[in-house]
């Protein structure tokens, strides 16, 4: 990742990333418990309510005025989904000062575990990476954040993806028998010092998706070494977990898990080719606590985690062909959208091979997306990138109630064609992000209904466009608002193999 100085390059580059794993330790202890025996999971864990559960649920037989409590939770969430994490010195999150403010990268992740569980399966699991760096705010990948700084020292305000338990597509083969172990999302705070021995830091987490209610205190400690191009960053946490984080993911009908310790050891190795590619990996193992390891759900042995990818940062280009700024500050772009369902695969609509509407679901959507472009002519090529935020609302008609989703998404533009003589200005554009919706589609449910297959609220956001000049600065389009998963290989998305299409029609200004 960007965190070796390159010849020539003056923006800071990008440090190399990790996600603190969650895997236990153990030794054979209390092994008297048959895997038959697990199938008498409580049923009270399967049926409580969870309104802001990351799977599908329809919430027919909720009040009303419960679901619209939940509502805004639900939305905020959803940037959380669509995140990162925190500074140069590092709290657990692997991407702390990766970026200069107002920087932006794209990445791709493998990652290769042995689980915590019995029999999980071995797949290599692919994680998408999308980061932002502002002045008091940033999206690190799977962390959304505010953030605060005095001298050496540094506050974090966070909501966090936690990579733990299992989905109903991917569930182990000593859990077979048993419902759904989610991962969840947390909220948190950090406080670290930069010093001349390393950066010391603690973290506090407590989930708010009603997933396990649990608790996490982290203390950690980084150091880093740099040589040319190549960084290496180890790093030592202990994690002190409570009995309802531990209880809900290891827990079962006759074993109830209480609160433990964990300890863990990481090393993160980054590799700068260029002055934007970026070669990332690290290795964590870690030992879980007794009241862990004494579950009839884990194995023995160390927990580990491997991770090789890439990182593409468009900071050094964003200040080489910045936009034009006015004497008002940097234009913000605004566009609003109107949507019909498609059952039509979004490739032939964008071939315009298959543009058929509501011919399933008459479903609909509106949305507004805001933002704001970081590269303007890259490299002296009439391409342009830039950076937006939305919200949508989704009409279900008869088929379930409405709701809101939320996405944020980088979006390249490219207006190389050779009509512009003639006056004719049009440009391509194509999204690229995250999308969590508070509840699951029509089109979702029966797509993924037809595979037997579970669904989930966080996918990846594509929104690909055709867009005509018709002011200054003024496009009237066309495009597809599209969700899905990465072919059942993410658990971050789920395991979902699947989604969603919009065919809509749009008007976008700058102001």
């Amino acid at each position: 990742m960007p965190g070796t100085a390159v010849p020539g390059r003056r923006a800071e580059l990008v440090r190399h990333a990790a996600l603190v794993a969650r895997r236990p330790w153990r030794r054979g202890h209390r092994r008297t418990l048959q895997l038959q025996r697990l199938g008498a999971v409580n049923e009270q864990r399967e049926n409580e309510e969870k309104p802001i559960k990351i799977r599908a649920h329809k919430n027919k037989g909720a009040p009303l005025a419960v679901r619209q409590v939940y509502r805004a939770e639900a939305c905020a969430l959803a940037l959380a989904a669509v995140l990162g994490a925190t500074s140069a010195g590092a709290a657990s999150d692997p991407f702390i000062d990766a970026l200069p403010v107002g920087g932006a990268a794209v990445g791709y992740l493998l990652r290769f575990e042995r689980s915590t569980y019995r029999g999980a399966e071995r797949g290599a699991d692919q994680l998408p990476l999308y980061l932002y760096e502002g002045e008091h705010a940033y999206l690190h990948g799977t962390r959304l954040g505010l953030k605060a700084s005095a001298a050496d020292w540094r506050f974090d305000a966070f909501l966090a993806y936690r990579f733990e338990g299992f989905t109903r597509d991917r569930r182990p083969a000593v859990a077979e028998a048993l419902a759904p172990r989610e991962p969840g999302f947390d909220a948190g705070v950090s406080l670290r010092r930069r010093t001349s021995w390393g950066t010391p830091y603690v973290e506090l987490l407590h989930d708010v998706s009603r997933s396990s209610n649990g608790t996490e205190l982290r203390a950690g400690y980084w150091n880093e070494w740099r040589r040319g191009r190549f960084t290496l960053k180890p790093q030592l946490v202990l994690a002190w977990r409570d009995a309802s984080l531990n209880n809900h993911y290891y827990g079962t009908a006759e074993y109830q898990a209480g609160a433990g310790l964990d300890a863990q050891a990481a090393l993160y190795a980054s590799y700068a080719l260029t002055e934007s590619w970026n070669l990332l990996g690290w290795l964590t193992a870690t030992r879980r606590s007794h009241e862990i390891t004494a579950s009839p759900l884990a194995q023995g042995g160390l927990a580990a985690e491997a991770f090789v990818g890439f990182l593409y940062d468009f900071s050094p280009k964003q200040a080489r062909w910045a936009p034009r700024i006015s004497a008002d500050g940097k234009p913000l772009i605004v566009k609003a959208l109107y949507g019909n369902s498609s059952d039509c695969d979004m490739l032939q609509i964008m071939r315009f091979n298959c543009t058929t509407r509501h011919t399933v679901d008459n479903t609909d959507v509106v949305a507004l997306h805001v933002g704001r472009k970081l590269i303007e002519r890259a490299g002296g090529w009439p391409i342009d990138l830039a950076g937006f935020v939305g919200i949508q609302r989704h009409f279900e008609k008869s088929y379930q109630d409405d709701f809101w989703s939320v996405m944020a998404f980088f979006k390249v533009y490219w207006y190389g064609f050779g009509w512009e003589r003639w006056g004719l200005h049009t440009r391509f554009g194509m999204g690229s992000g995250l999308s969590y919706s508070e509840q699951i589609t029509e089109m979702e449910l029966r797509d993924q209904g037809r595979r037997g297959r579970g669904n989930w609220k966080l996918l990846s956001y594509l929104d690909p466009s055709f867009d005509v000049r018709v002011a200054r600065d003024t496009y009237v389009g066309v495009g597809v608002s599209h969700r899905s998963g990465a072919f059942g290989k993410s658990q971050f998305l789920g395991n979902v193999n699947g989604g969603s299409n919009y065919i809509y029609l749009s008007l976008e200004t700058s102001f």
